[in-house]
């Protein structure tokens, strides 16, 4: 009987045991499931991020052939398109070798990017067919694109001398405008780093309804005789910023045209061409102000003007321009070193019979210092119907080349002299 009871009882224990033992094998196994499945599931969701984050577009994937001869136009624009349609971070890749292209036009808006990155190390050669261009066109243009970055080390090789013969607009006034290399239009928060444009047929960077763009290490050039040249220019634009690059032209390093405010050009080595210029203003109707202009630590070296500020006499409009700064410049035998002139007129057919009505005010140059080619240094000719107003020379050392000593003219302008100043203030 004692031994039956024992039995059962081992039996029960028994029972209990293996109860316990499946009930925790269950929990185990679906704890263990659980996790395989949450670790998939993570491992989808961060391919899935990855997926949305990052895109690369390669124009030679699209077909360009990078051999300088077969036209790859169809092909960087096929890239764009797909690129500029996708989401997240969109890298545009075109890599080592010479593309020969027509005009291209990089348009946006694209919507579902949050920032597009064109990683530029091949040499882009244009096309010297002129009947491809429009008229004051681009060759290369940027539209409507927001966040872009153009980085990489490439080159834009324009190709102008067969074009310059033909830019006579000074002489036509029907002529057809040659196209900019390197054109931006209406685009916001732009950095280009490290490219390289030379032998433009008309600008080489033009900036035109852009905000928030920033430009550094830029190298830019073209002969000292190629017609109308700029290096960079700047229109009804906010919020610029230039620094660190090397531009030699046939016309203005950089030109500041109208309607233009917080501008800063920094650290610019600047030779040969016309200098860094403000202007030409007042030569079209509706014009817009410039404000806040700020050009310091630039060197200039052998051009035929250093910091120039010119308008045009007999203006259809009044405008200003007002708040500009330039400060801490080298000259290098310059010619013109410091001038203002309201009288411009780069050909024959002005009318003088009206001023200017460009209001130029609040303007000041310091700590300006080298060696003018010329002998007057220091020019201000301003308008007689507009005076200049608040007109300060801070510390202006410009030594003539030849040893002799070189001289200041003003007219319609009572400007404040402090420091040091040679040439002696005019009155």
């Amino acid at each position: 009987m004692n031994l039956k009871l024992g039995t059962k009882l081992f039996l029960i224990l028994c029972i209990i045991c293996l109860e316990c033992i499946c009930v925790r094998g269950r929990g185990l196994l679906r704890t263990a499931a659980s996790g395989v499945v949450g670790i998939k599931v993570q491992e989808r969701s961060h391919l899935q991020d990855k997926g949305r984050s990052s895109s690369i577009f390669n124009v030679k994937s699209f077909g360009a052939k990078a051999d300088g001869q077969t036209d790859d136009s169809q092909a960087f624009m096929a890239a764009w398109k797909e690129a500029c349609q996708s989401t997240g971070r969109i890298k545009l890749v075109i890599p080592k070798g010479t593309y020969l292209l027509g005009p291209v036009e990089f348009r946006g808006p694209c919507q579902n990017a949050s920032s597009i990155y064109v990683h530029m190390k091949g040499y882009l050669k244009a096309s010297t067919d002129l009947f491809k261009y429009e008229s004051g066109g681009g060759w290369i243009v940027f539209q409507w694109v927001d966040g872009l970055t153009l980085a990489g080390g490439g080159t834009f090789d324009g190709r102008g001398a067969q074009a310059w013969p033909y830019n006579n607009c000074r002489i036509n006034s029907n002529c057809k405008l040659l196209p900019t290399n390197l054109k931006f239009l209406a685009t916001n928060k732009t950095i280009i780093r490290g490219i390289t444009s030379v032998n433009s047929k008309f600008f080489h960077i033009a900036l035109v309804e852009c905000h928030n763009f920033k430009g550094t290490k830029v190298k830019i050039s073209a002969p000292e005789d190629s017609p109308n040249t700029d290096g960079i220019h700047i229109e009804r634009s906010t919020s610029v910023y230039f620094s660190r690059s090397q531009i030699g032209t046939g016309d203005d390093c950089i030109s500041i045209g109208q309607g233009n405010s917080q501008i800063t050009i920094t650290s610019i080595n600047c030779g040969p061409g016309h200098g860094i210029s403000v202007g030409s203003l007042g030569k079209y109707q509706n014009e817009g102000d410039v404000t806040g202009l700020r050009v310091k630590n630039c060197t200039i070296t052998g051009t035929t003007n250093g910091i120039r500020i010119k308008t045009w006499p007999n203006s259809p409009d009044a405008s200003a321009a007002t708040n500009m700064t330039f400060k801490n410049i080298i000259m290098n035998n310059v010619s013109n070193p410091i001038i203002i002139d309201q009288s411009y007129c780069p050909s024959s057919s002005c009318s003088f019979k009206v001023p200017s009505k460009v209001k130029l005010s609040d303007i000041h140059f310091k700590n300006i210092r080298g060696t003018s080619s010329s002998e007057v240094a220091v020019k201000l000719d301003c308008s007689k119907g507009i005076p200049c107003q608040n007109v300060l020379l801070e510390d202006v050392r410009l030594d003539l080349s030849t040893g002799e000593q070189p001289t200041s003219l003003c007219s319609n302008v009572r400007a404040k002299f402090i420091g040091t100043q040679i040439p002696a203030p005019c009155t």
